[in-house]
């Protein structure tokens, strides 16, 4: 199964409610999707409703080497969680950003077999290009990028552009796919940076754009994807069709 780290270089661009509500749908269709948390914001820990003590989350993996099985929640959703906590800011202290230690991650989920069985992975990234984010993208096979429709989170998905060309050099490629999130119709610079986007990434870009949306906001307030908060919605029907297409685009690959 795919993993997939969900990152742009400017915040505010939803990776996180884009991580909750698609792992929601995955969930909704079987997959059994599994989260890692990445942020030392820990936001989509705070909207999986969890306040875990430290040595339950992702920087025990990182600073006591705790296998990342056994730091895995599993959510009333279905969906499993592996959250983070603020000192998980102390990792860019902790490694470098040598191969070695940026490979500890990927390393660590092959071994325990965590994106094994059809299992897909979903990593919410953090906007800095640390330890964190680099190890993020080296552990994924593909990278998601969602995008605001505002032109500052265009630059941003633009930064992401040398970052992954910069991994290419390395021998590490990782497919892309850039969505437009909280898209208002008929806004002219909605209508404009979509079709910048469109232009931009070609192939890359997804025909699926996500609206805004008052239910995605307020689900994330009663720590609820849009599924569980407004199953009728439309955001949850954009998410639904984004991963649809995502799927058949093979952007995410759903045999063992």
């Amino acid at each position: 199964m795919t993993v997939i780290a969900v990152f742009n270089q400017k915040g505010g661009v939803g990776k996180t409610t884009t991580t909750a509500n698609l792992a929601a749908a995955m969930a909704r269709n079987g997959m059994a999707p599994l989260a890692i948390d990445l942020d030392p914001q820990a936001h989509l820990t705070t909207l999986s409703g969890l306040k875990p003590r430290v040595e339950r989350t992702v920087y025990s993996f990182f600073h006591s080497q705790t296998p990342l099985s056994e730091l895995v929640t599993e959510l009333p959703n279905q969906v499993n969680l592996i959250p983070a906590h603020m000192e998980l800011a102390k990792v860019d202290m902790l490694l470098s950003q040598n191969r070695r230690d940026l490979r500890r991650l990927k390393k660590a989920m092959q071994d325990e077999m965590l994106a094994a069985g059809g299992t897909p992975v979903l990593i919410d990234c953090c906007p800095m290009l640390g330890v964190l984010s680099l190890s993020a993208l080296m552990a994924a096979d593909v990278v998601l990028v969602p995008v605001t429709a505002e032109y500052l989170a265009m630059n941003g998905a633009q930064q992401l552009d040398q970052t992954l060309n910069g991994l290419t050099a390395m021998g590490l490629h990782r497919p892309r796919k850039v969505f437009i999130n909280r898209y208002q119709r008929g806004h002219i610079t909605s209508e404009h940076v979509a079709a910048e986007l469109a232009h931009r990434y070609g192939r890359d870009f997804c025909r699926t754009r996500v609206f805004e949306s008052q239910s995605v906001m307020e689900g994330s307030g009663k720590n609820q994807d849009v599924f569980s908060y407004a199953p009728d919605s439309e955001s949850a029907e954009d998410f639904s069709y984004l991963l649809d297409e995502l799927i058949e685009s093979q952007f995410i690959r759903t045999g063992h």
